[in-house]
This record gives structure tokens, sequence and C-alpha cells, in this order.
């Protein structure tokens, strides 16, 4: 998702884009799906069924309910401006029908084909970097985030908690692996990159830049536009509930050990990863010098705002002038700050290398994906084995040329046409007709990107302005032509939606995995189970998972534990929504309905 928004801010912008427009109880509609989660005329509706019994044909060690929130949920407890967290019930599990017939006893014949978990939009952020531009506060409260300076401690009890899976629910498998479908980092910087590399493959995270003994960025600089948690100041957050926590920044910037993923995982580029702030121009000098040099800007005139979120909003600077010119005419209002080599910004080049790094390999695989071969023309895109007869495809829909929306361009939609293919033994051509390859594996086949579709656009790119680029629908068209597409699987929208994509012949329909980030509420991962029915038709588990943190917090616990619930409560008492909707339904339309969350979703095969 965009970390730089407009007056609208990142919220506002899904809310109003096409992305989901609130509904009645504030549920989100994406093409397919009408308001408050119903289903279009003549699809299956979806309906609640209890959590089964772990026993099935096939299935191990079943996880403890308790590590998902089909046992229990962090829910908002009292009232007032600062709310805190308690545990609630969990989430029932719901059968989705949309695409195909639920039928009856397959629980006794289902067998597991894979397990998995997704992680997206973890946003490990180096806070105190001078490209941030947290002064757009000024046009929209909900364009800076209170929790941020805690993102790698909430990232370490995340990874703890995939650690602490056993089987999963529905199967019993293990996971097998991670995905994380992109904004890995916040600020296309070589230290959130480190820091991410780290905090999936195990060690020691540092989660400070500038002066090593000391932080420098907006919420000690006595500006009432921010969270002073270690002052008295009576800023706007204060003001509105946010306590008083001593010792926090400092706290906030002490090293945090991750354990790593115990399992393998895969890396899918997001926005952030590719862009400074996710939307600016990722190689351009003045930017690059400015990342790691020694003045920072912590607030605007609102003029500079406004002109600032006009051109975000339309997307008309893919140079970043305006920015760069707000930079300039603005330099005796920066502050100084310690300058830092290790802010530097990432070249596509930096970003496959660093994956390829032995330093990070982790549990593997060596690359998370990517290979020397991909380090020819950068390319980010790539397929590999999920499970037997089951194939993962992640693909590359970031704009490199500066935006937060996503696209693909020609090349990769023709490998990702002939990726398919070699793994479908009959598929249709553009104009339905029935295309043979015996000679293929037929596979089961999900697909991995960071953008959603309402978030793809045909917008061209600066940075490669020979290639046509192709939205969100000429993807959905492209995966309905190959029956064995179960499941696109993504991220950017920071929101839990599940979208039927239906197709009159029942077998090229597939689902739409839309999965919240781990920075805002609700905080989000999915644990994913692959099920064959026997009966013609897979259905793919997607259950929630939180962190490790507990969902109670001590505001005296600033131990690494206590940091990670903090980010959780930090989350869920977001400010300034600014969506013309009341903050609890704004938080019900980011958690998804109850068919967003926990589900079994059903769809015929062959």
């Amino acid at each position: 998702m965009a970390g730089i928004a407009s007056p609208t801010n990142r919220r506002n912008f899904l809310l109003t884009s096409g992305a989901a427009v609130a509904g009645t109880g504030a549920a989100f509609a994406l093409p397919g799906q009408r308001r408050g989660g119903a289903p279009e005329p003549g699809a299956r509706p979806a309906a609640a069924a209890p959590a089964p019994s772990p026993a099935r044909r096939g299935a191990g060690r079943a996880a403890p309910y308790g590590l998902t929130t089909l046992d229990t949920t962090a829910r908002l407890a009292g009232s007032g401006g600062y709310r805190r967290l308690t545990s609630g019930p969990g989430w029932p599990l719901v059968v989705r029908g949309d695409l195909a017939a639920a039928r009856s006893g397959r629980q006794d014949r289902r067998t597991a084909l894979a397990c998995f978990v997704q992680l997206t939009d973890l946003h490990v952020a180096d806070v105190q970097s001078p490209l941030r531009t947290e002064f757009l506060r000024a046009g929209s409260t909900g364009s800076w985030r209170a929790q941020e300076a805690l993102s790698v401690a909430g990232a370490v009890s995340l990874v703890e908690q995939v650690n602490a899976l056993g089987g999963g629910p529905h199967t019993g498998r293990p996971p097998a692996f991670v995905m994380s479908t992109g904004d890995n980092i916040d600020n296309h910087s070589m230290i959130e990159l480190e820091w991410f590399l780290t905090l999936m493959s195990g060690g020691r995270i540092t989660p400070n830049t500038g002066d090593p003994a000391a932080y420098e960025g907006v919420q000690n600089c006595g500006l009432p536009l921010y969270w002073h948690p270690d002052q008295p100041l009576r800023d706007q957050d204060k003001r509105r509930g946010l306590p008083e926590i001593p010792g926090f920044l400092d706290a906030a910037i002490r090293p945090v050990t991750s354990p790593g993923l115990r399992i393998p995982w895969y890396s899918t580029p997001g926005n952030h990863d590719d862009l400074p702030g996710g939307c600016l121009a990722p190689a351009d000098p003045v930017l690059g010098e400015y990342i790691v040099g020694a003045r920072k800007l912590f607030a605007i005139p609102d003029t500079d705002v406004a002109a600032f979120v006009k051109v975000l909003d339309t997307g008309d600077d893919p140079k970043s002038t305006v920015f760069k010119e707000i930079l300039s005419h603005n330099a005796a209002r920066a502050r100084t700050v310690t300058a830092d080599e290790r802010r530097r910004l990432v070249t596509p080049h930096d970003y496959l290398r660093a994956h390829l790094n032995p330093a990070f390999a982790g549990a593997g695989p060596a690359g998370h994906g990517y290979t020397e071969n991909h380090l020819d023309g950068e390319r980010m895109y790539y397929s590999f084995p999920v499970a037997d007869g089951v194939v993962g495809i992640s693909i590359d829909t970031t704009y490199r040329s500066g935006h937060f929306e996503g696209s693909l361009g020609t090349e990769q939609l023709r490998w990702l046409e002939t990726t398919l293919a070699a793994h479908s033994s009959r598929h249709y051509d553009a104009d339905g007709r029935l295309v043979r390859n015996p000679g293929a594996d037929d596979a089961h086949i999900l697909v991995f990107s960071h953008h959603h579709s309402p978030s793809m656009t045909r917008r061209p790119d600066a940075a490669r302005t020979d290639e046509v680029r192709h939205d969100g629908a000429e993807v959905i068209a492209l995966l309905s032509r190959f029956p064995n597409v179960v499941a696109w699987i993504n991220g950017h929208s920071h929101i839990n939606h599940i979208t039927p994509h239906a197709h009159p012949t029942p077998a090229r329909s597939f689902w739409e995995v839309n999965t919240a980030s781990h920075v805002d509420y609700p905080q989000h991962a999915r644990l994913l189970e692959l099920v064959d029915n026997h009966d013609g038709t897979v259905s793919l588990f997607a259950t929630l998972v939180e962190s490790a943190a507990p969902h109670r917090t001590d505001l005296d616990d600033l131990s690494a534990v206590g940091l990670a619930a903090l980010y959780r409560e930090l989350a869920y008492n977001t400010p300034g929504l600014a969506t013309g909707l009341p903050s609890g339904a704004v938080h019900e339309a980011m958690a998804g309905t109850a068919a967003d969350r926990n589900v079994e979703l059903v769809v015929r095969r062959g």
C-alpha cells in the first residue's frame, strides 16, 4: 500500500478507489460481490459452519486453535479516546460455496495437498529516515502511524507465532513454507532490507539509524503534530487519549533478536520494496543523497502538503519533481540529524543480491525464490514447487518509475502465460478455444503477488517506456483460461477481502485472497491449507493468524514482548481515519466480514 497518501490518506484511498467501497455493516464489495459480502445472483451463499474436527484422512497433528483466530482474537475493550485490548472469542469457519457446491461428506473424503503461511505488508521501517514524509499528517492525521517505531518487535512476534504453528487446523499438515507478499520494508532502504532479511532468517536487529545512542525522529521533535510517548507534551494524540510511556523511545531502538523462520520462506516484491515511500522515483540522485544525509524535514507549509498530495493522487510526477522542490525550498526548515550511509536506496540488483546472500539463507531455499539468473535483467518473478502436484507462481506487479499502483509488463504477462501452460494439460486460448498440452504436469496452481486486482492499472511506466502495461482485469482474464488455477493470493490493500472470480465454465473460476497488513489494524497473516475433496472440487482453507504477543498490554512492560503487544494496541487505536466512517466501522471493514476471515473456499477442478 502507498505509504504517502492524500488528505484522504492511505485507508481512504482504498475505501474510495474501487479497491473497496463501504457498505452495510462497513463490509466491502469487489468485482463479483455485492455490498455486505452478499454474492452475485446465481452464486451460492456463504454458510457458517463449525470448525471441523482435525481428525481427517491424511491429517497429522493439528495446531492448537489458540494459535489462530479460530479460537480467540484481540478485541477493543471499554470506551474513550484510547481503548485497551482484551482477548475475545474467535471467528468461526465460513464455507464459501460461491464457485462450487460444498458437498456433504467431503470432510471424510478429503486429503491434504499443501499447507503454508502468507505474511504481507510487514513494512519493516526505519522511522528516523530523512526521506520519510510524516509531515503529511498536517493534511491527514492517518498519514502517520504511532506504532511504526515498533515494526521490528511486532514482526519478530509474528515470526515466533508462525514457528509455533504445529499442523493446520483443518488438515493437521504442518506449514511447509512462508510467502511474504510484498511491502516487506517501508522506505526502499538498504538498512530496512537487512532488517527484514535478518527477521526472516534469524539474528540480532538494532532498529536504530543515525545516532547510535539516541532516537532522532518525529516522536521527540517537540511538534504537537506527533505523539511524544516519553514527554508530557500535550500533543494531538495525547489529547485524544494516547498514553505517556516513559522510556518508550529508548526501548524502541534497543536490539531485538529474531529466531528466524524454522521453515523455508519466499519473497514477493511490493511497491515499498521497489520505491522510496512506495511511490517516489527510486533511482533519483537527489533523493538518494537526501536519505543518507544529515537534514530532515519535520513540518512543511500546508500549501506544500496540498501540492505534494495532488501529484501523489494523480501519479503525474514520476520523477518526484514536486517533492524535490519541497525539499529544496524548505531547506531552512530542516533539522540536523545524524547522517547514515546504511540508509542508501536499494536498486533492484541490490534487492536480488541481498536475497541471494548466504548470510540470509535461513531455513532456505537459497535466494528465497530468486536465483543468479534473476540478476540478468533484474527480474523479480519466478515459479516454485509448493508440494507434490501444487505449483506456486510469484509475479512482480510494481511500477519502477514511482507510483503505488500495480501492473504487469507484456514480457512478464507472456512469461506468466507460458508458465501456466507448462503446468496445465489443457487450457483455453484468448478466443476461448480449447488447447491441449498432454506433456504438462497438470498441477494445482497458486499465484502470489503484492497488488490485488483492483489496484492494478494500465498506467505507463516511465522506467520501462517501451513496454505496454496490463491491469488486474487482464490478469484475471488470463488466469481464468487455466482450469487448474485455484487462487490468486495477495496484499497491498491492508484489508481482509476474498473475491470469487466466477466464469461461465465453472472449472475456470478461481478465488482471489487479499490479506490485511501487519502494520495497520488488524495485523493479520494467513495460514492456508489446500485439500482435494475427491468429488471434482478442491478447497482452500484460509485461517487468520495474529502475532504471539499477548492481547493485554502492560504499559510498564517495555520488553520485546511488551513492545509487540503495544504495537498491536496502538494499531487498534489508529487515529484520524478521515474516511467519513466511524472508527469502529473502518475497523470492521479492514478486518473484513466473516466471509473474508476464516473460510473454506471451494472451487471446481477438472
